[in-house]
């Protein structure tokens, strides 16, 4: 399937999930339609960057999210798929004061500093945003110590912390007047309450998407090109076959029927 056209799918998908924000419809045919469309992603090695990112990220979010764990709430759905884009587009997290989250302390006394609404709006936003993406899209990186803050602060940086962060944060976002005329306060809210549940979806994004691929799924269609090719002995079928296994890092002699259809093949 050609990339323009798997847009339009993703497009339908979104549509489909605004149209009844509030349930959840990821059943029947809306479920295979969305792992169909991951498998024609797949289809063309040589195409994958074909698709927009903001494509590519929602896709996978409406599968982890939608379908595989019951999301309601579009809103939420598209504010973390924008999120995604920034921070894979421009790669930073960093806070006004620099790292990339406030210790609890610098948190908690954020307001007593007198500073603008606005800035308070967005600055708890950011800490809240951070939180997520590095407890959802890094959850090797947490459990590390840390060195005290200002205000003291916890040692040790866990799973814990990160979601105390982002509920909080999130939360005091939420409670600023701009929230409301950004129309972001609902999201925000939900974001806070269900914080654990969005950074697991993010986890098994981060791990089968987007810091690496479904190697589930390139298992499968390697061993599809490799049995049409033993049907057809067409050529471009063990290339294809070739590709995904150089993507799943196989080493070559552990596939002696591949070496026995092509002597020159290698990974």
């Amino acid at each position: 399937m050609k990339a323009d056209v798997i847009a339009e799918e993703i497009e339908t998908l979104r549509e489909t999930i605004r149209a009844n924000d509030g349930a959840n419809i990821a059943r029947g045919p809306f479920a295979r339609k969305v792992d169909q469309l991951i498998r024609d992603f797949y289809d063309d090695i040589g195409e994958l960057t074909a698709l927009r990112l903001s494509d590519i990220l929602d896709l996978f979010l409406i599968k982890v999210l939608y379908v595989d764990r019951g999301s309601r709430d579009a809103a939420t759905l598209e504010y973390l798929g924008e999120l995604l884009g920034r921070y894979l587009q421009t790669g930073t997290m960093s806070l006004p004061g620099g790292g990339f989250v406030p210790y609890l302390g610098d948190l908690l006394s954020y307001e007593a500093e007198g500073r603008p609404r606005h800035r308070a709006f967005e600055t708890y936003r950011q800490y809240g945003d951070n939180a997520i993406l590095i407890s959802g899209l890094f959850p090797e990186s947490l459990g590390r110590k840390r060195t005290g803050g200002r205000m003291g602060g916890a040692p040790l940086v866990d799973q814990r912390y990160f979601a105390t962060v982002g509920r909080m944060s999130y939360e005091r976002a939420a409670g600023e007047d701009l929230a409301e005329r950004m129309s972001l306060r609902t999201t925000l809210l939900r974001l806070s309450r269900w914080f654990d549940l969005y950074v697991e979806a993010l986890n098994d994004m981060s791990g089968r998407y987007v810091m690496g691929i479904d190697m589930r799924l390139i298992t499968d269609k390697m061993l599809d090109a490799f049995n049409l090719y033993r049907r057809t002995h067409v050529t471009e079928h063990l290339t294809t076959a070739r590709t995904y296994a150089a993507l799943l890092k196989l080493d070559g002699r552990q596939w002696p029927a591949l070496d026995e259809l092509a002597l020159d093949l290698s990974f």
